[in-house]
């Protein structure tokens, strides 16, 4: 049986961080994100959502990008379809929506 998700508040992307798209799980907990700007980022899942939260490919995620190593980051969230459908509604999305 499936439990109806809960409404939960939707997160926004704070300064240095970005909305994207998961293309490619890499295995050994990595992924590979095209982010808004247009770049593709291969992100790492944080140990605190490790076995809490799975990713697929085609998944919106918010991802904060490495200050440190230009091409890397983590991954920090996966939005749900009603919460991507309010991203795409405020704009936030832009050509990530055409390509998924």
């Amino acid at each position: 049986m499936k439990h109806k998700e809960e409404k939960r508040e939707l997160r926004l992307p704070a300064e240095g961080e970005l909305i994207g798209v998961v293309a490619k799980l890499l295995g050994n907990d990595r992924a590979e994100v095209r982010t808004t700007d247009g770049r593709v980022l291969q992100c790492r899942i944080p140990g605190k959502l490790r076995k809490r939260l799975w990713f697929k490919e085609g998944d919106f995620v918010l991802v904060a990008p490495w200050d440190f190593q230009p091409g890397r980051g983590d991954l920090l969230w996966r939005y749900t379809k009603d919460e991507v459908e309010e991203l795409k509604r405020r704009g936030l999305v832009g050509s990530l929506a055409e390509e998924s």
